[in-house]
């Protein structure tokens, strides 16, 4: 799954989780981007946060899985989604992002996304939290469900 400027859309984590849940506003609308976008791509960042939120339990907004069971599901994205590799050019990218617009506490998650997409030249993020990354537009093109 080859990308190249000016191609390729990045997926931001709440898409696995949309895509990993039936209950999820937006479950279809995410699965059929996974089944259908030629050059879907993600940092590692988004493999990490998915993660998280996987095993977290429902009443603190996580899918509840067992360990086994969310590396299951990421494996499965994987086989979809091209992984971006981490690189030494993105922090000077993030730093220069959280200088310029001021970022704090989890805003520098959104940042990171937003510097992996400048650094690979992803044009776009897709995003279920579209209004996390309008302050970035200038930088990349964002969008969203709904």
């Amino acid at each position: 799954m080859a990308t190249t400027d000016g191609e390729g859309l990045l997926l931001d984590t709440s898409i696995l989780l949309e895509a990993s849940n039936r209950a999820r506003k937006h479950h279809r609308a995410s699965l059929r981007i996974l089944e259908t976008h030629p050059n879907l791509v993600f940092p590692a960042q988004v493999a990490r946060e998915f993660l998280v939120v996987a095993t977290r339990p429902p009443e603190v907004n996580g899918l509840g899985l067992e360990s086994t069971q969310a590396l299951e599901s990421l494996n499965g994205f994987r086989t979809r989604v091209r992984m971006l590799p981490e690189e030494r050019p993105l922090l000077p990218t993030l730093l220069k992002l959280v200088r310029e617009h001021g970022l704090i506490g989890k805003r520098i998650h959104d940042a990171n996304l937003v510097a992996a997409a400048i650094v690979h030249k992803i044009p776009e993020i897709l995003t279920i939290n579209l209004p996390d990354f309008r302050p970035f537009s200038r930088h990349v093109r964002c969008r969203g469900f709904g």
